[in-house]
């Protein structure tokens, strides 16, 4: 060994053992899986998107540091397929949009925004009727105070009996009888 040799670099050797294993089955040919193997996260998560979104049930499985195997996601790809019909179908209906927050459980997705928009409808009837009745009661409210009004006011306008001459009464004379 000479006096001289080179200094060994201080940075991390060890390897990304971080993998990603994307499954993908279609209803059509179950028995042949697609697989896909990534170390990138943000592939994987491409991967299975673009698998759900052609139809098929996704699994990501994730290579835990002790060597184990576990699913990070699974991604129900028919299920996001009839959500959007669904969504469409309601556009096309007339419907409202869902919100952007609405998030509903995996098993009822838009049949619960239905429901609730059936409901909501059903509340604004009953408000539209609520509203007119209340401005009925409100125009009979102002048609009586009007003719209160008006009959308040023709009768500040007229003078009192006492002052009218069909009842002006005889005066007493009491001057001169002392």
């Amino acid at each position: 060994m000479s006096a001289r040799h080179r200094r060994r670099n201080k940075t991390d050797r060890t390897r990304n053992i971080r993998r990603f294993t994307i499954t993908g089955s279609w209803d059509t040919n179950p028995d042949q899986p697609a697989q896909w193997l990534t170390r990138d996260p943000k592939e994987a998560r491409r991967v299975a998107r673009s698998m759900a979104a052609k139809g098929a049930y996704v699994i990501v499985e994730e290579l835990l540091p002790t060597g184990v195997w576990e699913t990070a996601c699974e991604l129900d790809g028919p299920a996001f397929i009839a959500e959007r019909s669904a969504a469409e179908t309601t556009l096309a209906a007339g419907w409202p949009p869902a919100p952007a927050n609405y998030r509903p459980d995996a098993d009822d997705r838009c049949r619960t925004w239905l429901v609730e928009q059936g409901l909501a409808e059903h509340h604004r009837a009953q408000t539209r009727a609520r509203t007119a009745a209340l401005a009925a009661e409100q125009a009979a409210r102002r048609r009586r105070i009007a003719a209160e009004l008006a009959h308040t006011s023709r009768q500040l306008m007229t003078a009192p009996p006492e002052a009218r001459p069909d009842y002006r009464r005889t005066a007493r004379h009491t001057a001169g009888t002392r």
